[in-house]
């Protein structure tokens, strides 16, 4: 209807094209200026005339034709032209429209191939709070994009490589033992990692020890290859348990180290290409020009360097994959070292260097001070998924105790709890955790848009016949609250589309809670099951469109909806 209207309105003032006024068109901040606004001072800056002239004349134009148009009315306040649109109308447009397959949201990446490498935790290290962002993050972005008919590759780029294993394997050395690692596997092998940063502080020898291991793993030595291996295997059975918690797969687990011999090529292309400036013994690409510092390509001793695995990794991927973008969901601090790699994929002449883009989070602390893991300042995932699906659980006990399968229940209200309490604020914001915050299930969380959900589904099963689509009297479902919840639904494309435009799930999240705070006001303000037949079968079909788009739209986020809660 909008597009119809701005259709229109270009042929009328051909000033204007269709695209221009599209995208001039605004939802108005209350509902009782209309359902459409057009400002008027873009119009009236290139037909040279006053503003509010322009809003007259819009108005006397729409009003002409408002039936062919689906309008009520329209009318101007100052400079802009409010626009009411046949509510009967929309909503049967509306209706049509979720009726389609994919419930009306446009397949725009049809056949084409994005990559998102994202989680990519360190190997030997637990899954902490920091690592589950990046993963719901990406995660959400994966079936977003996926909802839009993009072919989604998830990468799952494991950092398993770099000198922390040289650290490791010293740490193992001196203070564990095969039979300890056997025992506490990931846990022990923290243990060594953090003893080892505290020891080497007052002890030099072991940083050049630690070195020493790990140019003996650039060199194939089969003692630490295997040491290596170990510690790896023991870390995946960690991340597996994770993302069986979180309902999550990838289709990739290639990790830095599988671009360690992809490297020495890549050092030869960069020569040949005369890119490479030498710096106290290293390799590097001079970025000055660009106001960043060098890009380390190989170090002093001829290793590889993460800069120069990643440029491998985006040479692999566009070769595997011939992808339309390629995502980066990692942490704001990492920032510089995008921009380098990103930039050396530009000066190698490569014209697809825009498709590479970083989605940057930022930071999680603890009462203030950042994460670490050598510092031992940490809060580890699997902990918070377990303590939340714990007080689910115990909040079903005292609350309906005869639910039926109370502990799946519990795992899909705590794990998604977690979820949206992440997803809910824009993903750059800094997060000090706390375990309150993370685990309060009232207000704007996401065991209250399961709630509504299932609140839906109770309504539907009391209900027992399903309404058609044919049998649905539209303007049985104009008054102004069940008005309002019909435009929230409609707006589910919108949501979906901003979302994969700024890489931002939590534009889902909020569209998730103003359906489920529309649905509430409409179930508490109006009768459903007790109503006449022609507004029951009306608002019962309202009510099954609204717990399949929550469905859906949770499950953009990675939470799961329970039928009973």
């Amino acid at each position: 209807m909008k597009k119809k209207i701005c259709q229109y309105l270009s042929e009328v003032f051909v000033e204007m094209s269709e695209e221009e006024l599209m995208k001039s068109i605004e939802i108005p901040p209350e509902e009782k200026m209309g359902d459409l606004a057009l400002p008027c001072f873009g119009i009236a800056k290139k037909m040279r005339k006053n503003p509010m002239q322009i809003a007259c004349e819009l108005v006397e134009k729409l009003n002409e034709k408002k039936d062919e148009l689906g309008i009520e009315k329209a009318e101007n306040i100052g400079a802009y032209c409010n626009i009411y649109l046949k509510r009967d109308l929309f909503i049967k447009k509306c209706f049509e429209m979720l009726q389609k397959d994919e419930y009306g949201v446009s397949q725009v990446g049809s056949r084409k191939t994005v990559c998102m490498d994202y989680s990519s935790p360190n190997i030997a290290k637990n899954f902490h709070v920091g690592h589950l962002r990046t993963t719901v993050i990406g995660n959400s972005l994966y079936k977003i994009y996926q909802k839009l008919g993009y072919n989604v590759v998830r990468i799952n780029h494991l950092g398993d490589w770099g000198t922390q294993f040289g650290k490791l394997i010293v740490g193992y050395k001196l203070w564990s033992s095969e039979e300890l690692v056997k025992e506490k596997g990931i846990e022990e092998l923290l243990r060594i990692y953090v003893k080892f940063n505290d020891e080497s502080e007052n002890n030099e020898s072991l940083i050049v020890e630690a070195r020493e291991w790990f140019v003996k793993m650039e060199q194939n030595d089969p003692e630490a290859l295997e040491m290596w291996n170990w510690f790896k295997d023991i870390s995946m059975i960690e991340f597996e348990r994770i993302y069986d918690l979180l309902g999550i797969s990838f289709d990739s687990y290639l990790g830095e180290s599988f671009y360690r011999d992809k490297v020495p090529a890549l050092v030869e292309k960069l020569k040949a290409m005369e890119l490479l400036v030498e710096s106290q013994g290293a390799q590097v690409i001079d970025l000055e020009k660009y106001n960043m510092p060098p890009c380390l390509i190989t170090k002093s001793d001829g290793g590889s360097i993460y800069h120069s695995r990643d440029i491998a990794a985006i040479l692999y991927r566009k070769e595997q994959y011939n992808f339309e973008k390629c995502l980066y969901v990692t942490g704001l601090e990492q920032s510089l070292h995008f921009k380098q790699i990103f930039t050396a994929i530009e000066v190698m002449g490569y014209d697809w260097y825009e498709e590479l883009i970083h989605v940057p989070y930022g930071l999680v602390s603890l009462a203030g001070e950042k994460l670490s893991t050598r510092g031992g300042n940490i809060i580890y995932a699997e902990d918070i998924l377990k303590e939340a699906i714990e007080r689910a659980y115990n909040a079903i006990i005292e609350k309906n105790p005869d639910l039926e399968d109370k502990e799946a229940t519990a795992k899909k209200v705590g794990v998604g709890a977690i979820i949206f309490h992440d997803l809910f604020n824009q993903r750059i914001k800094n997060i000090d955790f706390s375990w309150k915050e993370v685990l309060n299930f009232d207000g704007t969380t996401g065991p209250y848009a399961q709630y509504t959900y299932a609140r839906a589904k109770s309504v539907l099963r009391k209900a027992g016949k399903m309404v058609e689509v044919g049998e649905v009297d539209y303007v049985a479902l104009t008054d102004d609250v069940t008005y309002n919840l019909v435009k929230v639904l409609a707006s589910y494309e919108d949501a979906v589309v901003n979302a994969a435009k700024k890489n931002e799930p939590s534009i889902v999240a909020r569209y998730v809670i103003a359906l489920a705070t529309a649905f509430n006001k409409f179930y508490h303000d109006c009768t459903i099951l007790q109503a006449e037949e022609k507004e029951k079968k009306a608002r019962l079909f309202l009510t099954d469109m609204v717990q399949k788009i929550l469905y859906e739209a949770c499950g953009l986020l990675g939470m799961e909806c329970p039928e009973e809660m």
